[in-house]
């Protein structure tokens, strides 16, 4: 392994060993606390754009298994971690963690001090990296003018396709893809839904031609400020149908409702994000991924109201739509890996579709 350097806009370069592709990157660079789940990070859309640091100190111990993939292939520009396992160990593996970057042309940085990083980025926020082959001389002007741009169009279906329920068909549901993950759309067949998945960019008029019995806002990456056009689509859908927002698609509701987003410092990446349900006081530990959050006093009270919220910070985990038969959730109660605890999120959306309130 030769050497490879991770130079960060504030000017710190950290020497380490390279792995994966042999190839220079430039992102945003991130921390996920996530022990497990290293296949479903690196696939999830919603990392479109940035580089993966991962503050577990190994990582690829249980090796790839694309059963796990979230989608069909790893969308961050570049990972980096304090070590790799050479030699993963399980039945399901079909490879290493660095043969998988290798393939998907992502590069990795290794070797490195992660623990020193993160708390850098915990106390000055998110910044970009660069990872390089050669040793910078210094922050190169790409990494000073870096920013994640569309990324939902870059991550989204191309055209629609059909997801056949688990069993006998009782509901149909759209499922708008903003970057979905595979588990969004397999959570909804396993309750007997038929899924349409449409692009990004469909016309609400088309959505509703189908007779959906309720849409799906899925998550995904980027600045949810910048997707105005699927903002505007959503505004023709609230009130007409049953919604449910996960994580960017929670956003782009609130913003179609009137309230705004702003950029959290570091974000929520991990399964260990403690959020309280304001209804029960029940705290449930949950997996997330994002680095915006809905500003909950831009809210109109008597549109919506806040349902959870974030024990570490306080910022908005959830919002109710009474009076548009709309809910959404920040975190992913379908997470894989991860706490499974708030799957029933996805009930309460089958009785909305069945007529049911909130």
């Amino acid at each position: 392994m030769g050497k490879i350097y991770l130079t960060l806009e504030n000017g710190r370069v950290f020497e380490g060993e390279a792995f994966g592709a042999e190839k220079d990157a430039v992102g945003e660079l991130v921390f996920t606390t996530g022990l497990v789940g290293y296949n479903e990070t690196l696939t999830d859309p919603s990392y479109a754009g940035q580089i993966i640091l991962h503050t577990f100190p190994e990582m690829g111990n249980y090796g790839v298994i694309p059963e796990d993939f979230e989608s069909a292939k790893c969308h961050a520009r570049g990972v980096v971690v304090r070590s790799w396992c050479r030699a993963p160990s399980n039945f399901r593996s079909r490879g290493t963690l660095d043969d998988f970057l290798k393939e998907q042309g992502v590069p990795g940085v290794c070797g490195v001090d992660t623990r020193e990083i993160t708390q850098m980025i915990r106390e000055t926020g998110v910044m970009n990296a660069k990872i390089s082959r050669e040793k910078p001389t210094g922050v190169p002007d790409e990494v000073k003018t870096y920013r994640v741009t569309d990324s939902v169009a870059e991550t989204s279906t191309r055209k629609a396709y059909t997801v056949p329920p688990k069993g006998t068909s009782k509901h149909r549901a759209a499922l708008l893809d903003y970057g979905a993950k595979r588990s969004i759309a397999d959570e909804l067949a396993l309750r007997g839904c038929e899924v349409t998945v449409y692009p990004y960019d469909t016309p609400a008029e088309t959505i509703l031609a189908g007779r959906p019995d309720g849409v799906m806002l899925s998550n995904g990456p980027g600045d949810p400020a910048d997707d105005g056009a699927c903002i505007a689509e959503i505004k023709k859908l609230l009130g007409k149908v049953p919604i449910f927002g996960i994580c960017l698609g929670h956003q782009l509701l609130a913003l179609a409702a009137g309230g705004r987003t702003e950029k959290l410092r570091y974000g929520h990446r991990g399964g260990n994000q403690p959020v309280r349900c304001l209804k029960t006081g029940r705290v449930a530990i949950t997996s997330q991924n994002h680095g915006y959050a809905v500003v909950s006093a831009s809210m109109d009270p008597g549109v919506a109201r806040l349902s959870y919220v974030n024990l570490n910070d306080d910022t908005c985990e959830g919002l109710d739509y009474p009076g548009l038969r709309a809910f959404s959730m920040q975190f992913h109660p379908e997470a894989h890996a991860g706490p499974r605890d708030m799957r029933p999120a996805f009930d309460r959306f089958l009785a909305l579709m069945n007529g049911g309130t909130l």
